[in-house]
């Protein structure tokens, strides 16, 4: 019998959103977080990090259906030269939002979600420098109990 994605064992699109919202208010709250904030937020952040995180974690294709492929998440992030402890920063806030949004204490599920959120944060260091070019066209990440299956790669466009 083949196991559930992580998407499904979190609970599925309520708990990302949930998980989300709760991230999100958590990274407001952190004096060094909180500062790429500091620009304006997209009202439908948090609906777009839902999709993204639900998506990469083994839930349908929303994000990538309806607001883009994962170069634009990265180019979001990308050049802001950040400091080398935002990564630990975000990923103690993810690991903290999920008690906050609910999610099963399940211990292996916990331990994918903490795992994936430090793979993603280590990426994003890859794209830090303020001159930082993400190529356009990369696929969306996709990461299950054993870690990474999918990594990002440039799809080829034809004409």
């Amino acid at each position: 019998m083949e196991r559930v994605s992580i998407y499904e064992a979190a609970g599925g699109a309520p708990a990302f959103v949930a998980l989300a919202a709760a991230h999100h208010n958590r990274c407001l709250a952190d004096p060094v977080l909180e500062h790429p904030f500091s620009h304006g937020i997209d009202p439908d952040h948090v609906e777009h990090l839902a999709a993204y995180w639900a998506e990469v974690l083994g839930g349908p294709p929303t994000y990538s259906t309806k607001y883009g492929d994962h170069s634009e998440v990265v180019r979001v992030h990308a050049g802001h030269d950040m400091e080398p402890d935002l990564g630990e920063r975000f990923v103690a806030c993810f690991v903290a939002a999920a008690d906050d949004a609910g999610l099963p204490d399940e211990p292996e599920l916990r331990a994918a979600l903490r795992a994936y959120m430090e793979w993603a944060t280590s990426a994003m260091y890859g794209y830090n420098a303020r001159d930082a070019v993400v190529p356009s066209g990369m696929t969306m990440p996709r990461w299950g109990w054993s870690g990474l299956e999918e990594s990002p790669v440039i799809e080829e466009r034809r004409s």
